[in-house]
């Protein structure tokens, strides 16, 4: 018996030009904040501008500050079995959050499910995007 790993091409290694996976990740973290604040009672956010800012924000945060304070806080998060990781997602939310006008979270498991939201919908996008990059025509050698 033969195993096979599934074809599996995260979205940052995509061969698009960086402006077009910026475009995308952006609107997937649009999305993201969109579902989180269908689905949450603590979660109001009003206006086009608070999810565009929003969401370039989260962006910014995740890519930059995100494994800055992942690999200061390795150690932490090892010793806690990453739960602290889950901090600092929440720690990026906040950012977002106190950044974009007319965008407020309102306790912690607000704060969860946004992170838990966010989460799943860019796993989501990554995987429609993986699937998309996967099925494109590729050159053959015969």
């Amino acid at each position: 018996m033969t195993w096979t790993r599934a074809n599996t091409v995260p979205f940052y290694t995509l061969p698009m030009p960086f402006a077009a996976r910026l475009a995308i990740a952006w609107a997937i973290n649009l999305a993201a904040l969109w579902v989180a604040d269908a689905l949450w009672d603590g979660v109001q956010i009003h206006g086009w501008a608070a999810f565009l800012i929003g969401s370039a924000v989260l962006g910014v945060a995740n890519a930059v500050l995100k494994p800055l304070l992942t690999l200061l806080t390795l150690p932490l998060i090892v010793v806690t079995l990453g739960l602290f990781y889950l901090l600092i997602n929440i720690a990026m939310v906040a950012l977002a959050e106190w950044i974009a006008p007319d965008f407020s979270i309102d306790g912690f498991w607000a704060y969860v499910g946004t992170v838990v939201v966010v989460w799943a919908v860019n796993w989501i996008g990554d995987q429609i995007l993986g699937e998309a990059a996967s099925r494109r025509a590729r050159p053959r050698l015969t």
